[in-house]
């Protein structure tokens, strides 16, 4: 392999070895400017794509420790989270996760969910018991307004 081919996949080894999470697309049918909004969308969560050859990246990837895998042609080839394969369906489960404030907002109401139930059925007899008063005292009034 001649030495620049050499670095492009040792710098992708690199990046493929820091990161947990990897996702290997084709962007054949990709125009330039949906490639661009990728770009974009991503930056700010500090993801990044690279486009490079699949022979390339079949070598970074067995570097990298990467299991041997197959690259079929689809929209989204394979997943990678944290070097476990993940498949198309399992891929589009993830993509459909809610955003994380909404998952941690969600798992949050599962914490609180027993103790807000403990609560409602600790103050019940005392609730009980108020309601039956109020229900007695003004049972006792009505009698009283109608001799008057």
């Amino acid at each position: 392999m001649r030495p620049e081919k050499a670095n492009i996949v040792s710098d992708l080894s690199e990046k493929l070895k820091r990161s947990p999470f990897v996702l290997v697309t084709d962007y054949q049918r990709m125009k330039v400017g949906d490639f661009g909004e990728l770009r974009n969308r991503l930056a700010p969560v500090g993801a990044e794509v690279h486009v490079v050859k699949n022979n390339f990246l079949k070598r970074a990837m067995t570097d990298s420790g990467f299991p041997d895998v197959e690259f079929k042609v689809a929209v989204l080839k394979i997943g990678f989270v944290d070097r476990a394969v993940l498949s198309t369906a399992e891929l589009e489960t993830l993509a459909e996760l809610p955003p994380r404030e909404v998952l941690q907002a969600q798992l949050l109401g599962l914490f609180f969910s027993p103790a807000t139930r403990l609560v409602r059925l600790l103050n019940e007899p005392g609730a009980a018991l108020a309601r039956l008063l109020n229900a007695k005292a003004h049972k006792e009034e009505k009698p009283a307004e109608a001799m008057a």
